[in-house]
């Protein structure tokens, strides 16, 4: 009886032993946040941003001939009734979202939230309304920091790790959407590094937590309640669809917003293009990875260095370019002066070059083709069949607006994102190229006419260029 009980024991022994090691071995299982707690923690956070800027409508546009019948009279009344109720300035008021990153009262935004704004009030969770300031804007990567003054305590979120979150994981935003205060959504990371033609650093974090107008500059929260994202844009007609700044991104300009009110950035001066798999076998490559300098800007770093349109770019101070995209965020956030070693593949060999980083100017491109951000106050790119689906246009070639500075010349002359570009001053703009000759080559205080492809159908604006 006892070498039986011995036996039944050991086999007993022998089964949690086998189970133990195939549980361990399984993977762990996820467990869904608690929203309900992370939601009261993290709601006095966010902030509701209301901002209003004076307009002044432009002229109504004449008629260039006159009514076939003659003076009308009545027709003089009412341009003249319409052009005095039309020069009327006018507040336009918008809402967007933002979070407090310290005590002292600073908050990150969107700067297409409080761009061009004569008034910023922001309210937060407990009621409390205060005059904000912006401290500093970054255009090209949309952030803006904003400044309150507060006696008392205020509560800060935590900045997280953008780059050690995962494809799945469980993610939650706060914002206002559709002016509705302190609104909480949840969902999961859908994908990462996502290029959606915003400017010429994306990188975003796309999620499928509800992100709508007015959650813009909101946080994106992970579930330790740490922001891994500022939430900054959606696609038109794409339900279910956001996408968010990686909160490093983030971190490594707040410092420059504070001190200087602006971001300096790192140029080498090259516009490279992805390899597609015909350019990797006609380069005898046995991958795609890297970006083709397809163009070198004259005394550049770039040409300094002995770099040469052809050459594949693999790495760049010692990181691996495994897409085009990536090159230019790495070279943006090289300190100015900042002395690196950048390593080609040329006629089939690895050749490395040292290279002396310089500071971007103002109108000089970030190293990404088919993108170019002027001095006219908006944002052009070459068409392509992704982007016309993603703008919802029919055209798939040409040069198309994809985005409009609020305040800017373009938006005064009245061009919107999606409009086509056919001609400037009679020159045909085919591509991104052909657009920054044809801008170049107007003088300040010069005319600019621009035909535009609308719709169905076409139209001139004309304007002065500041």
């Amino acid at each position: 009886m006892r070498k039986r009980s011995s036996r039944i024991l050991a086999l007993a022994v022998c089964c949690a032993a086998l189970l133990g090691l195939f549980v361990g071995s399984a993977p762990a299982k996820t467990i869904t946040p608690d929203f309900v707690e992370l939601a009261k923690k993290l709601k006095p956070t966010v902030v509701n941003i209301s901002t209003a800027k004076t307009i002044t409508p432009q002229r109504r546009f004449q008629r260039p001939f006159g009514s076939p019948f003659g003076n009308d009279p009545f027709q003089d009344f009412f341009d003249r009734f319409f052009d005095e109720q039309q020069q009327h300035p006018y507040k336009q008021k918008s809402l967007g979202s933002g979070f407090i990153i310290s005590d002292e009262g600073y908050i990150i935004t969107n700067n297409h939230v409080v761009s061009g704004a004569d008034e910023i009030k922001v309210k937060l969770a407990d009621g409390r309304e205060f005059k904000g300031e912006i401290k500093g804007s970054d255009e090209k990567l949309d952030l803006a920091l904003v400044k309150i003054s507060a006696k008392d305590h205020l509560p800060v979120a935590t900045l997280g790790d953008s780059d050690a979150i995962e494809v799945g994981e469980w993610v939650m935003a706060i914002g206002n959407p559709f002016g509705l205060a302190q609104t909480v959504t949840a969902g999961i990371i859908s994908a990462q590094g996502r290029v959606i033609g915003s400017g010429p650093y994306d990188d975003f974090i796309q999620t499928d937590a509800s992100i709508n107008p007015g959650n813009s500059g909101g946080p994106l929260f992970n579930a330790k309640g740490e922001v891994i994202g500022i939430n900054t844009a959606i696609i038109a007609g794409g339900q279910g669809i956001g996408f968010a700044i990686p909160v490093n991104m983030a971190k490594s300009i707040i410092t420059q917003l504070k001190e200087t009110g602006k971001v300096t950035r790192g140029w080498i001066g090259v516009s490279v293009q992805p390899i597609t798999p015909e350019l990797a076998q006609s380069f005898g490559l046995e991958g795609e990875n890297g970006a083709l300098v397809a163009e070198i800007i004259k005394d550049s770093p770039a040409e300094k260095a002995g770099i040469k349109s052809g050459d594949i770019i693999l790495e760049f101070n010692g990181k691996a370019i495994h897409e085009m995209n990536e090159l230019p965020r790495l070279v943006a956030a090289t300190p100015v002066g900042q002395k690196v070693t950048v390593k080609v593949l040329r006629d089939g060999k690895p050749v490395e070059m040292p290279l002396t980083v310089e500071r971007l100017k103002d109108g000089e491109g970030g190293g990404q083709p088919g993108i170019s951000q002027d001095r006219l106050g908006m944002t052009v790119r070459e068409l392509n069949k992704e982007l016309a689906a993603r703008l919802g246009i029919k055209e798939q070639q040409g040069v198309v607006v994809t985005e409009v500075k609020a305040g800017g010349s373009a938006e005064d002359a009245g061009i919107s994102r999606g409009d086509i570009i056919r001609e400037i001053n009679n020159t045909r703009i085919n591509s991104v190229a052909d657009y920054d000759k044809a801008v170049a080559g107007v003088k300040k205080g010069g005319i600019m006419r621009i035909l535009l492809h609308r719709g169905e159908g076409s139209l001139f604006v004309a304007f002065k260029v500041d």
